[in-house]
């Protein structure tokens, strides 16, 4: 770090303990987010910049496609402002589309492809995406035909997935059988890949402000559960994007391989896979779907080098049972997001490998990184790490009036930085909420140590209340996560007509691994207080995951919701 601290750096203890390679105060462009692909194809033309199934593209083809792509969308009619739905799992066309929407003016919709009819209908109603691209899979083209002429939808472009797959065999075949392949009308309501660019890619340029321009709406249940379009302008993502690269400083400039089998359709998976990877020049090897043993078999052929992920990942490689015979040393730098990663998890992938494993914390509300783990630095264990370069945490009183804490105090984890969206589209009231005071405010319980480590207790509305004791979900996961029978727990808040909730735990044991509830009660009875200590442990063969595949608590909730509501029903009877 350059400079000297000044008195109102002084309020920002992380600065003392910052990586020596990063300066955290160093400016950040102010582009637009494809001018990151412009500088990629004058840098590294001749680099691969996609590897998908074996079938590879450099940085001069993927330029010259989004060219034509963005040109043919304005034949469509995008300007700038309008929004365009991107409805595909990982595949090339996602990042042509990407960057060829915005070279257009347009902002990116992501939609989930996996997405039910309502969900669907309901995002393309709040952003007013008029046009959506999709892939010619029955099972993610269905979803979007059925919207055509509702809800505003009026143009859909369909890419074919035979065009982007090298000569299938084997697992491929599984993959994709030809009976999966959608027949679309060719009408005027639809245009193929093939017509959309055919075309020479000469356009004049959108003029972009990068602070004020929106580039994509990102939907999200952020503090409320209830989705929200959050908008991040071509500056916040660009930055982040920027920020990526100065913490990751151990990269090489078109050298790496990052492996893409997290969504690009997710925020962290946009960024920290995708857009790093533009910005340094890496090769994206992409699958299309979380497969452990397709994962695997590609990060050994591939021998990649940067690989983002979630814990629930992390998990499955080191538990996989012939994992001891894998070369997985190539790997150099992975990073853990989405959800807390357990110390075990960590330790273990790092022994098996040899690599880096960090932690960071975000949320798409923020592009959406705003603390990692230092990759030469130290890692204290609990804590997701110091603040990215610009970016100032800051904890709130969750109490009435709200006030700043000192470190060391618990309360709401709150976010100043260039990262930070600009509000929620068409939501006056959650924008004001969500930005009160010019801070970001996360809804997470969290506290900075004496050298500006952020920690993550819990979510606020994560928090368990039994008899008017606040218990923390996630400090419960980690005792037991460290009993050697478990691969994963997730701890909620069951209704209780006495206490007001109780703490249940979900767990999944290793394979052949014997555990009871009593003999796990046992285990954590040194390591949890009594009101801490699980009332109700259910083992099952496996847990519900979110589209990233992280553990979903929220689905286990619900479930306990339903339980406990006809419980109660049969009671009355």
């Amino acid at each position: 770090m350059s400079g000297t601290a000044t008195a109102a750096e002084a309020e920002r203890p992380w600065l003392a303990a910052y990586p020596p390679e990063i300066d955290w105060r160093a400016p950040l462009p102010e582009r637009p987010l494809d001018w990151l692909l412009d500088q990629a194809v004058a840098r590294f033309a001749d680099h691969f910049c996609m590897d998908f199934l074996g079938r590879r593209t450099t940085y001069a083809e993927l330029g010259a496609l989004v060219a034509r792509a963005s040109k043919g969308l304005r034949g469509l009619g995008v300007t700038k402002g309008m929004r365009v739905g991107l409805f595909l799992p990982n595949t090339p066309y996602y990042p042509i589309f990407y960057y060829a929407i915005l070279k257009a003016g347009g902002i990116v919709v992501n939609f989930n492809p996996l997405y039910a009819e309502r969900e669907v209908g309901e995002l393309l109603r709040d952003s007013g995406a008029s046009i959506i691209v999709t892939i010619d899979l029955k099972l993610i083209y269905q979803s979007v035909a059925r919207m055509l002429g509702s809800r505003g939808l009026r143009k859909i472009v369909v890419c074919a997935m035979a065009d982007v797959l090298p000569t299938a065999s084997g697992w491929l075949f599984r993959l994709f059988k030809r009976g999966d392949i959608a027949a679309w009308p060719r009408d005027a309501s639809h245009i193929g890949f093939d017509a959309l660019i055919d075309n020479d890619g000469v356009c004049d340029a959108v003029e972009i402000d990068p602070r004020r321009d929106i580039a994509l709406l990102q939907y999200t249940g952020g503090t409320t559960g209830t989705p929200k379009g959050a908008m991040l302008t071509h500056y916040n993502l660009l930055a982040n994007a920027v920020q990526s690269d100065r913490w990751f400083h151990r990269t090489v400039p078109g050298r790496e391989r990052a492996m893409a089998v997290l969504p690009f359709f997710h925020v962290f998976a946009m960024t920290c896979v995708m857009n790093h990877s533009v910005v340094t020049g890496a090769e994206i090897v992409m699958l299309p779907r979380f497969d452990l043993l397709a994962l695997l078999r590609t990060l050994v052929a591939k021998k990649v080098t940067i690989f983002a992920g979630v814990p629930t990942i992390f998990t499955a490689i080191n538990i996989y049972k012939d994992i001891d015979k894998l070369d997985l040393s190539s790997i150099k730098l992975c990073v853990s997001g989405g959800a807390p990663l357990p110390l075990e998890v960590k330790k273990t992938f790092e022994r098996l490998t040899g690599s880096v494993l960090v932690e960071g914390y975000g949320l798409s509300e923020a592009s959406p990184v705003v603390v990692c783990n230092p990759v030469s630095g130290i890692n204290k264990p609990g804590s997701v790490g110091l603040p990215y370069p610009g970016t100032t945490i800051e904890i709130l009183s969750l109490d009435e009036p709200r006030q700043l804490l000192p470190t060391g105090e618990r309360g709401e984890i709150c976010v100043r930085g260039p990262q930070v969206m600009s509000g929620y589209w068409n939501n006056p009231e959650e924008t004001a909420r969500t930005l009160a005071g010019g801070r970001l405010h996360t809804g997470d319980v969290g506290y900075l140590d004496e050298e500006g480590y952020l920690f993550i207790v819990d979510r606020i509305k994560d928090v368990i209340i039994a008899s008017g004791y606040k218990i923390f979900p996630r400090n419960v996961e980690e005792a037991i996560y460290l009993h050697p029978s478990i691969a994963e727990c997730v701890v909620i808040g069951k209704p209780d007509p006495y206490r007001g909730q109780t703490v249940k735990a979900f767990v999944v044991m290793r394979e052949g691994a014997v555990l009871t509830s009593d003999g796990l009660a046992q285990f954590l009875a040194d390591k949890l207080s009594p009101m801490e200590m699980p009332k109700e442990i259910e083992f099952r063969a496996s847990l519900p995951k979110t589209p990233i595949g992280k553990l979903s608590k929220k689905d286990l909730i619900e479930e306990e919701a339903v339980r406990s509501g006809a419980a109660q029903h049969a009671d009355q009877r």
